[in-house]
């Protein structure tokens, strides 16, 4: 059984650093998508960032330089790096994966972590 539990969420303040981690587990073959996703308060579930199995990589305009993924094949672990977080990335933040597409705009990932909080103070 596929499962992904996602780490190292909390408290920042503006200008500082903050690094997520997802680890997965429960598969034999590697995931073609992985990504991290986030819902605030009152509104609706929005696409961080995507790494593909193939080395693509895309991320969301707003956090564009100042956010990096990366995965650790050997480890099986997804990371989100926040540089310079601002208070409106201020949300629940969510790992997914999907074992039958690479990576797409449309993708609908067949799991989910439970979510780590990150709040963002300026």
């Amino acid at each position: 059984q596929v499962q992904l539990v996602e780490s190292g969420g909390g408290s920042v303040q503006t200008g500082g650093s903050l690094r997520l981690s997802c680890a997965a587990s429960g598969y034999t073959y590697r995931p073609y998508c992985m990504g991290w996703f986030r819902q605030a308060p009152g509104k609706e579930r929005e696409g961080v960032a995507t790494i593909g199995s193939d080395g693509s990589i895309m991320y969301a305009d707003s956090v564009k330089g100042r956010f990096t993924i990366s995965k650790d094949n050997v480890k099986n672990t997804l990371y989100l790096q926040m540089i310079s977080p601002k208070p409106e990335d201020t949300a629940m933040y969510y790992c997914a994966a999907d074992f039958g597409q690479l990576c797409s705009s449309g993708l609908k990932f067949g799991y989910w972590g439970q979510g780590a909080q990150v709040t963002v103070s300026s």
